[in-house]
């Protein structure tokens, strides 16, 4: 469908029009319409009927896009269905795979301009709190073999769609891989994700592919300075207020406070919440998802930047707020969030109380909600121990416990 971009191009040189002054005339950016005509952006139906009428083709342009905008969905629908009825069929495909293979081939012959994938990522989004691990990485893959035939399947306008898709449920097997104690493996899914993101085109989702990179690079293990450089290099593609800009800018700040720049972590966390004035009411709205950004995330980070600094009051009243707003569906990030409350009573020298909070949070939790994640800011909680204290057999039994 691009390459029509390059007909309307020939259509308006022979009448004699400059793209600049045909731009003006039609009252279209000067630059989107340079972007359609050499085929890098695509064509729609209101720039054709516009070409249509400056230049008095009497019809000819739409009745040309008309007749190859049909061909061309009609050869991605006949991909699509033959891709997804070729894995559907063979052996040693998993039955639940086959079963999606049909579904996503019986909507192609549909509605080929339908986006379910976006769909599938949104509900993942809800399902990463509430469902087991073991369980949703199950369906993942599941759904993740489809999407990869549909790919391959792919080379129209649906393409940046699927990359889009592709993009963010990599996001979800990294994350699960952090979580599960898989860092190795997770730094190959994030690079995964990152490459289907640049791919699709789209900024915020190249971005919030970096973004819960830079988040989790302060729990896998990494060298906080690592993180921040990270964060120093993605922050040039942050644009509009989103979702992942706000992820980008929590992620940059709590690295910043282990990496013990606390100003610029206390600097950066007043921009994040700058920024989430401008979001839509919609994201914010959004409480129960991994790609909403509602105000508990806000005060979760500044629970752990004003703990981290010392910052008693600011990080209790940051806490207060953050367990009043968390939904029952994420009691492990409510959990986090009373640690990083253990970590600050044993920064204030109150040790014992301190270190006897975090095993009653860990005794509290359910088992399958124990993760890499929670045992990472455990050890927040022991780190703010002073060495001369480290004695205390409540020390060495928390040690203990997140070690094995």
């Amino acid at each position: 469908m691009d390459h029509f971009g390059d007909t309307l191009r020939q259509h308006r040189i022979a009448a004699g029009w400059s793209l600049r002054k045909f731009a003006e005339l039609i009252r279209y950016d000067f630059g989107y319409l340079g972007q359609i005509e050499r085929g890098a952006r695509p064509v729609n139906p209101a720039v054709v009927a516009a070409y249509d009428r400056a230049l008095s083709t009497d019809g000819s342009i739409k009745k040309a896009y008309d007749s190859r905008r049909a061909n061309d969905i009609d050869m991605p629908r006949r991909s699509v269905l033959q891709a997804m009825t070729s894995l559907a069929a063979l052996p040693a495909v998993d039955r639940m795979v086959g079963w999606e293979a049909l579904r996503h081939g019986l909507d192609a012959a549909v509605d080929v301009d339908s986006d379910a994938w976006a769909e599938i990522v949104s509900a993942y989004g809800t399902a990463y709190y509430r469902q087991p691990h073991e369980q949703l990485m199950t369906q993942l893959g599941r759904d993740l073999t489809v999407l990869q035939h549909q790919l391959a399947a792919s080379d129209g306008r649906r393409r940046p769609q699927l990359l889009r898709a592709a993009a963010a449920l990599s996001v979800i097997v990294a994350l699960s891989l952090v979580a599960s104690g898989h860092a190795l493996l997770s730094r190959r899914w994030w690079a995964s994700a990152q490459r289907a993101a640049d791919e699709s085109g789209d900024p915020d989702t190249r971005v919030l592919t970096r973004a819960w990179d830079i988040v989790n690079g302060c729990y896998d293990g990494r060298r906080p300075m690592t993180v921040v450089a990270i964060s120093d290099e993605v922050l040039p593609l942050a644009g509009r207020p989103s979702a992942a800009t706000c992820g980008l800018l929590a992620g940059r700040a709590q690295a910043l406070s282990l990496a013990g720049r606390h100003d610029e972590a206390v600097a950066t966390v007043r921009h994040l919440s700058e920024q989430i004035e401008k979001l839509p009411a919609a994201v914010v709205g959004d409480v129960e998802s991994l790609w909403g950004w509602p105000e508990h995330r806000l005060r979760h980070t500044e629970s752990w930047v004003y703990t981290h600094s010392g910052d008693r009051r600011a990080a209790a009243a940051a806490q207060a707020r953050a367990l009043e707003l968390y939904p029952a569906s994420q009691i492990r990030l409510r959990t986090q969030v009373q640690l990083h409350q253990a970590a600050a009573t044993v920064r204030t020298g109150d040790i014992t109380d301190g270190l006897t909070a975090a095993a009653d949070l860990l005794d509290r939790l359910p088992q399958e909600q124990h993760n890499e994640l929670v045992r990472a800011v455990t050890l927040q909680v022991t780190a703010a121990v002073p060495d001369r204290e480290r004695h205390r057999p409540l020390y060495t039994e928390l040690i203990d416990r997140v070690q094995r």
